[in-house]
């Protein structure tokens, strides 16, 4: 997406220092995860082919038998099933979309580009890939493999305005980020599009996982089409989160300014009484305009990175909550459509009553509310159904049959929440190899001692966060496998490596950040010059003091 003009600094040296809000993503997202997202994970095969399995024989008949389709998403597929997760990122133009998918993958995507002026004008799902290249929209579209069969829905005019791009990127193992269009202020533009941008929109957010919202701190405004695109997330409340972006161009008074009219703003148009989680940073990798929240952005990056990490963790639990929330609403279908058809007349007057019932919606779902125990809430919105109603004959559509309700009334009491105790409930620990890269099976501890060498302000960071910077994960954290080709650099033998390895990372996570990666290169480098034999417990003024 585009970026509106900022006062940029001068470029940084190369030395320069990261501060906590630039941390690096160039490992992926998910801590100690391996392979390509939810369906290439051994232990949740046997959960999908179970969903799928639901799906295909209890769920997709009666979306059929009752035209689910043409009135609410398309039929799902296996690729759509197994598909990793999807996070959508919507906002205005200039508002740093691309930037911030940019900031992610820690480099440029094919066909990206980033300027003031409105620049991404497509849909674009960036999908990880050994090479570089592009898939155009009619090609992706009618690939098995991809989750983007469905999207031909919407014409070839939005097929042109759709590409698929691939990149290299570990972070991209466990997801698939979809950029979009930047939407802008004005009639003229929503009616020159050739294609509906709401109702696309509309399709992903469905399909999505995650969904992004960011506004420019300094530049807050919504117009009528992004209101609409807003609305058009109606029953993805739960994905919704908001990013402030480029909060490091304001103060910090302003930003809290800003931060009040956003909520005002979107309090009319959210129209929820559950309040959406905001996220206010700074997403590219130029150093902070105004420093005064430094600490506030950093913190808050942590914590929508953290939110990012664990979507493929809980991928699985869910497409299951997708998938019954979608039956839900198809079995809902299946009754609104078959009350309908009950109520025509067999012979005389079928047009008059099919408008009286069309006409008089909201009263037939107020009948099928007691008469099946519904809510209002179980009921799509009266109006879109009404408009996709009317180019049907209701005569035409099949009778109510009981047996396949009965059929989805068990997949919803039965099948699902069986499909659930087969998810495991504890996390997978990282592998004793996989936490010390460098210790052998059965090596013991050994020791060593020091003095002044262990104190943690005497060593000279500068190289060793530069270092550090070209490894770290999103969540300023390098995992064993990133550490080891550097550790190993260093010239110090392996055992030695291990023993490093075993005192820098203090937390026993797996993971180095930024303070024990400093300590691990330190550590090496005294024991490769032999200033001092290592010891066996890390000493306390090695450990920064805010850590302590």
């Amino acid at each position: 997406m585009s970026e509106s003009a900022r006062s940029v600094a001068p470029p940084p040296l190369p030395t320069r220092s990261i501060t906590p809000a630039r941390a690096k993503s160039a490992t992926p997202l998910t801590s100690g995860s391996k392979g390509g997202g939810v369906s290439g994970k051994a232990e949740f095969a046997d959960i999908l082919e179970g969903l799928k399995h639901i799906y295909k024989n209890k769920i997709k008949p009666m979306e059929q038998t009752y035209s689910f389709e043409q009135f609410h998403s398309p039929y799902l597929t296996d690729a759509d099933i197994d598909a990793k997760p999807m996070v959508l990122i919507i906002g205005g133009y200039s508002t740093g979309k691309s930037t911030f998918v940019k900031h992610l993958l820690d480099k440029e995507y094919p066909g990206l580009h980033i300027g003031p002026e409105p620049t991404t004008d497509r849909f674009v799902a960036v999908m990880n890939g050994a090479e570089e290249r592009i898939i155009p929209g009619n090609a992706a579209a009618v690939s098995a493999e991809m989750p983007f069969t469905s999207i031909q829905r919407f014409g070839s005019q939005f097929l042109q305005k759709f590409q698929v791009s691939f990149v290299n990127s570990p972070v991209l193992e466990n997801l698939i980020i979809i950029d979009t269009p930047g939407i802008l202020s004005g009639e003229k533009q929503r009616i020159g599009r050739s294609y509906d941008f709401t109702s696309v929109v509309e399709w992903f957010a469905g399909r999505a996982d995650l969904i992004l919202l960011l506004f420019d701190a300094h530049k807050l405004d919504i117009s009528d089409e992004f209101k609409n695109a807003i609305n058009a997330l109606k029953g993805n409340d739960e994905k919704i989160r908001v990013v402030l972006n480029k909060a490091d161009m304001v103060t910090g008074q302003q930003l809290l300014r800003v931060y009040g009219a956003l909520m005002w703003s979107l309090g009319k148009i959210l129209k929820t009484p559950e309040v959406s989680r905001v996220y206010i940073g700074s997403f590219w990798d130029q150093p902070l305009n105004h420093a005064d929240c430094a600490t506030l952005l950093a913190a808050e990056q942590r914590d929508l990175l953290a939110d990012l990490r664990a979507l493929p963790r809980n991928a699985i639990v869910r497409k299951i909550n997708e998938i019954v929330k979608r039956t839900r609403m198809a079995k809902v279908h299946a009754l609104i459509i078959s009350h309908l058809r009950k109520e025509m007349p067999g012979f005389f007057g079928k047009k008059d009553k099919q408008d009286d019932l069309i006409t008089n919606l909201e009263a037939e779902f107020m009948k099928l509310e007691r008469l099946h125990g519904l809510v209002p809430g179980d009921f799509p919105d009266p109006d879109r159904f009404r408009e996709t109603l009317a180019m049907f004959k209701l005569e035409k559509f099949a009778k109510l049959d009981k047996k396949m309700i009965d059929i989805v009334d068990q997949a919803l009491s039965v099948d699902f929440p069986k499909l659930m105790q087969e998810y495991p409930t504890a996390q997978p620990t990282i592998a004793a190899m996989e936490r010390n890269p460098f210790e052998a099976p059965g090596a013991a501890n050994t020791s060593g001692g020091g003095d002044e060498l262990w104190r943690y302000e005497q060593i000279s960071r500068k190289g060793y966060v530069d270092q550090f910077r070209t490894i770290a994960g999103v969540d300023g954290k390098a995992s064993g496998a990133a550490c080891k080709p550097i550790l190993e650099s260093t010239g110090v033998e392996t055992n030695v490596l291990a023993k490093v390895w075993r005192l820098a990372d203090w937390t026993k996570d797996g993971y180095l950040d930024l303070d024990e990666f400093v300590v691990a290169m330190h550590l090496c480098n005294v024991a490769k010059k032999g200033w001092a034999e290592l010891p066996d417990v890390l000493p306390q003024t090695l450990i920064p003091q805010r850590k302590c």
